[in-house]
């Protein structure tokens, strides 16, 4: 079995949906992605600042992992890593499995994994069906969201694909991911 790693790495410096793949990305303690949108101390996402407006940025760096890019080809979508808007695309991880306070250290960089990603209506506008395609229903028919998770870095770093993701999960009681 391989080792947790990224598969790829993507920014863009405009508010576009998706993001293009580069050969590394500098991550940026209590920034984000040196050069991306939605980097900064404060709350960047547009669907945000209406109401969160000087809120710290707990979605600084967006991760998702190959195997949902995976899932939605075999369900008909055609997505590549940087399409869905992550930043780091990575394999061998259940992120969603993973609790609030996770620390992931990836090339020269360290993580702390803040929430989940709500998928939103802008996937349909991507692909029709998308959103409901990231959404699932847990035992008690509680909605999952599979869009990915959101961390904030705390060590600054160039990370590049291949890159290893080394996971040290906080302190019990664990808390569960939620949306941020």
């Amino acid at each position: 079995m391989r080792a947790p790693s990224i598969v790829a790495t993507c920014r863009d410096g405009e508010h576009r949906f998706s993001k293009q793949p580069r050969d590394s990305v500098r991550l940026l303690a209590g920034l984000g992605v040196e050069g991306d949108a939605h980097a900064g101390r404060t709350v960047r996402h547009r669907s945000r600042l209406r109401t969160q407006a000087g809120a710290p940025n707990l979605r600084q760096v967006h991760l998702l992992g190959l195997e949902t890019l995976e899932r939605l080809r075999r369900e008909g979508f055609e997505v590549a890593p940087g399409d869905l808007g992550e930043n780091l695309t990575t394999r061998g991880v259940d992120l969603h499995a993973l609790p609030r306070g996770t620390l992931l250290r990836v090339g020269e960089a360290e993580l702390e994994l803040t929430g989940l990603r709500n998928p939103c209506g802008q996937l349909d506008d991507f692909q029709p069906g998308l959103t409901r395609a990231l959404l699932g229903r847990g035992e008690q028919g509680e909605v999952l969201l599979r869009g990915g998770v959101m961390a904030v870095v705390l060590r600054s770093g160039e990370v590049r694909p291949g890159d290893r993701i080394d996971v040290t999960l906080p302190a019990p009681p664990h808390a569960e991911l939620e949306r941020v």
